[in-house]
């Protein structure tokens, strides 16, 4: 008898994403969880709630203990097949905002790594004789989908939180060409702090990007408004735009707009 393969459908596969960023988001609140917390909380059964705990164990994302699940101290990046499912809405708009900013001719354009920027790659896909560069393995596979885009892929070591190639390879691509727009994701953007991620060689490359750009952009959700991450990028004097959604803190936006940075929020 031949075996019959199924695969969840893709609004299941997005449920299951949304349910596990909800279980690290009480997991952040509270420290530890119990089976029956989850249950109870997230509207689940024990048995779909010791699964996800088992697949974001195994992501190395939580601890699990008897009955439940503890938070691993370092934990502070989510994987980008997890993040992609978030605030996808507000990456969209966002992302066709930042499209609108780029010409409609011969022109280079950096993208760095993450979701919201992946979000550009695909709004640009009607652009003529636009070349991306990027060093987000994510960006280089939906770019190339697009013919009449071009993409010039940057070497280095590959990070598997983000996807993205870092380090002195990366680094050098970005030194050896001049590009008209950077347009960078971030994991946190405050007027005090600038530009910041999670991972300070990621930050170095993402450095490099936008030195040799003649305009920054950032893109980042409302989350990232006001947040801090360990390593910068960029200081908010160096960026040009920052393009928001609506739920954006308004007072880090004010604070922003102190610095010299134009703000739009979508």
């Amino acid at each position: 008898m031949a075996t019959v393969v199924t695969h969840a459908p893709p609004a299941a596969s997005g449920r299951r994403s949304r349910r596990m960023i909800a279980i690290l988001d009480l997991l952040a609140e509270r420290g530890s969880v119990s089976l029956g917390e989850l249950s109870d909380t997230l509207a689940i059964s024990p048995a779909t709630a010791r699964r996800d705990l088992a697949q974001l164990a195994e992501q190395r994302l939580l601890l699990r203990t008897h009955g439940g699940a503890r938070l691993i101290d370092s934990r502070n990046e989510l994987p980008v097949a997890l993040r992609d499912s978030r605030f996808q809405d507000a990456k969209r708009a966002i992302a066709a905002a930042a499209a609108d900013l780029v010409p409609r001719q011969r022109y280079a354009v950096a993208l760095s790594g993450g979701t919201t920027a992946a979000n550009v790659a695909r709004a640009l896909a009607s652009h003529d004789e636009l070349t991306i560069v990027t060093n987000s393995l994510t960006i280089a596979q939906l770019v190339i989908t697009y013919p009449r885009l071009k993409v010039i892929m940057t070497g280095g070591i590959l990070r598997p939180e983000s996807l993205e190639l870092v380090g002195v390879l990366a680094e050098n691509t970005f030194n050896a060409i001049n590009l008209g727009t950077a347009i960078l994701g971030t994991d946190g953007i405050t007027a005090e702090g600038g530009v910041t991620t999670h991972d300070e060689t990621e930050a170095r490359t993402n450095r490099a990007m936008a030195t040799h750009a003649q305009r920054v952009v950032v893109v980042a959700d409302g989350s990232k408004v006001g947040r801090l991450a360990l390593a910068r990028v960029a200081t908010a004097e160096e960026i040009d735009v920052l393009i928001t959604d609506a739920t954006a803190d308004a007072a880090a936006l004010d604070a922003l707009r102190e610095r010299g940075v134009t703000v739009l929020q979508v």
